[in-house]
């Protein structure tokens, strides 16, 4: 393994000296037609494995990936090389699935009461607390798209999705630390942002909407440097 995590590729038939990630991008950006066909083959599972991670579903998966390689496909003169190849695509695939995922959530809608297709007793027979929940919902979603990428996205993956700490540090790339201190200082916002609104979400945790408990940003013990 070469280059900070990049693969070489060799081609045993020849003899040929391996190519790196970084070399094999660098050869896209100048115009070899078969060079980012190498590096994806070369990494689609795990980049698979990450956008079926992050959005839940395998079709929200599959179009997340897609978008992602393309926008690789395009952005790859603007690689700086301060970081893998891996780690660059990484980020891709994940801020890929994250716009997909709250393009997902601009489109839910809060179910009527008695709309309950399983014919369940209805959670939420009062109306008002039907209209008080989107409300609340719609709330959240103006206050996560206020927060800057750094907070909002360890927040989106830990609070919204349930992933542990150590989970959304790998896919984010930095230390779970910084996870954890990113996670505390978009929390505070929020809490502040929401303050008006009814005990449960004004704590600051989107994770109240949903099931995951709110505290699992605590559940993970990983540590690291805090940026």
């Amino acid at each position: 393994m070469t280059d900070g995590g990049d693969l070489p590729v060799g081609d045993a038939n020849t003899g040929a000296t391996p190519a790196t990630d970084k070399e094999l991008l660098a050869a896209h950006v100048a115009g070899d037609p078969r060079a980012f066909e190498q590096i994806f083959l070369r990494h689609r599972d795990r980049l698979w494995a990450v956008a079926l991670r992050t959005t839940g579903e395998p079709e929200e998966a599959a179009d997340a990936l897609q978008d992602a390689m393309i926008s690789a496909f395009r952005s790859a003169g603007s690689y700086r090389g301060d970081a893998a190849v891996t780690t660059w695509l990484h980020r891709i695939v994940v801020n890929a699935c994250l716009d997909r995922l709250r393009r997902r959530r601009s489109r839910a809608t809060v179910a009527l009461p008695g709309d309950n297709p399983a014919g369940g007793q209805d959670t939420l027979a009062d109306p008002h607390d039907r209209i008080g929940n989107l409300e609340l919902a719609i709330e959240l979603e103006r206050a996560l798209a206020k927060l800057p990428p750094e907070q909002r996205d360890p927040i989106v993956l830990v609070d919204v999705h349930g992933y542990r700490v150590a989970e959304a540090a790998e896919i984010l790339s930095v230390p779970s630390g910084t996870i954890k201190s990113r996670c505390a200082r978009g929390r505070a916002r929020l809490a502040t942002a929401l303050s008006g609104l009814r005990p449960g979400v004004a704590d600051g945790n989107p994770g109240s909407q949903r099931s995951v408990s709110p505290g699992t940003a605590e559940h993970d013990g990983g540590g690291g440097s805090q940026r």
